[in-house]
């Protein structure tokens, strides 16, 4: 089981991560950062994240840290 850990600020919003994500985890939020972009959120209510890493690898940004 992992844990996907999003930092807001360096987040662009460009939904990279979101399509990586097999388990279509995360999604792009309602709200922006303080740079004006809207960022993507973790939505795991079921612990079903794999662990797997590669929404951050995809993420040009490092804004994804992955916990196992």
């Amino acid at each position: 089981m992992g844990k996907v850990v999003i930092n807001l600020e360096y987040c662009k919003g460009c939904e990279l991560c979101t399509t990586a994500c097999a388990k279509k985890l995360l999604k792009l939020g309602k709200q922006f950062n303080k740079s004006g972009y809207y960022f993507v959120e973790y939505c795991d209510e079921k612990g079903e994240c794999t662990g797997c890493t590669l929404c951050a690898e995809m993420c040009p940004d490092v804004a994804i840290e992955v916990w196992k």
